[in-house]
């Protein structure tokens, strides 16, 4: 009780501030970068390149589909069973509407009119283990794979890593397989601080700028002439 009793106080209190603090700070560097005043006149007019672009880098050309669609698709896999588990989940849910209760000053429902919707718990597991399933094949590909073993650092594998150990705790508590209930249920809070703490200073924060990112190219290909 007493590593849980940590996890759910002091432990998650630092967790929150860096995690806040951190994603603020990079994106208030990104936001203060110096650019080099492009002097050239524009080629195209402005118009919705940058948004198109977004869609279009959401998926390889066609010339590449046969050599990356393995990992496109297990990456959607990921990316949408972790999202899933994350925001479907019952105490998961509670724990985000309480935040915004004691932020808001409203409970959700007040705010925006319906409840925040969940989803039972038997289906969050198989969310969860299915990703599970995909992160391990897209691990297992990088290592096996000579392009992206040379290219891979410590990032990489670290933020495969804290990506990885929320959803594997997850499963083991709501299975009460392992351990007792509450070592597994302090394991999975810590492992979750863990991520956010990484967060902001890893390459888990293109969550935060992919969009804009691509959009910005968007834009700077449409102001070449580029066609897309």
């Amino acid at each position: 009780m007493e590593l849980l009793d940590f996890a759910r106080g002091p432990a998650l209190m630092w967790a929150i501030s860096i995690f806040v603090v951190g994603v603020l700070w990079r994106l208030t560097g990104v936001l203060f970068l110096r650019r080099k005043a492009d002097l050239s006149a524009p080629r195209k007019p402005a118009s919705w390149m940058g948004l198109r672009l977004i869609f279009l880098r959401s998926w390889p050309r066609k010339e590449f589909v046969g050599a990356t669609a393995f990992t496109e698709v297990l990456g959607y896999v990921f990316h949408i069973g972790f999202l899933v588990a994350l925001f479907f989940y019952v105490p998961h849910v509670l724990f985000f509407t309480d935040i915004f209760s004691g932020v808001i000053g409203m409970n959700f429902k007040q705010v925006f009119g319906f409840a925040w919707p969940t989803m039972p718990g038997g289906l969050i597991f198989f969310f969860g283990a299915v990703t599970v399933a995909a992160l391990i094949a897209v691990l297992i590909h990088r290592l096996i794979s000579p392009v992206k073993r040379l290219i891979s650092n410590f990032d990489d594998y670290f933020s495969w890593f804290v990506t990885f150990a929320p959803l594997a705790t997850g499963l083991l508590a709501y299975s009460h397989i392992g351990a007792p209930y509450q070592t597994l249920l302090a394991l999975h809070i810590l492992s979750v601080e863990l991520l956010m703490v990484w967060f902001p200073f890893g390459k888990l924060m293109h969550a935060f700028t992919i969009f804009a990112s691509r959009g910005s190219e968007g834009m700077q290909f449409e102001r070449k002439g580029a066609t897309l």
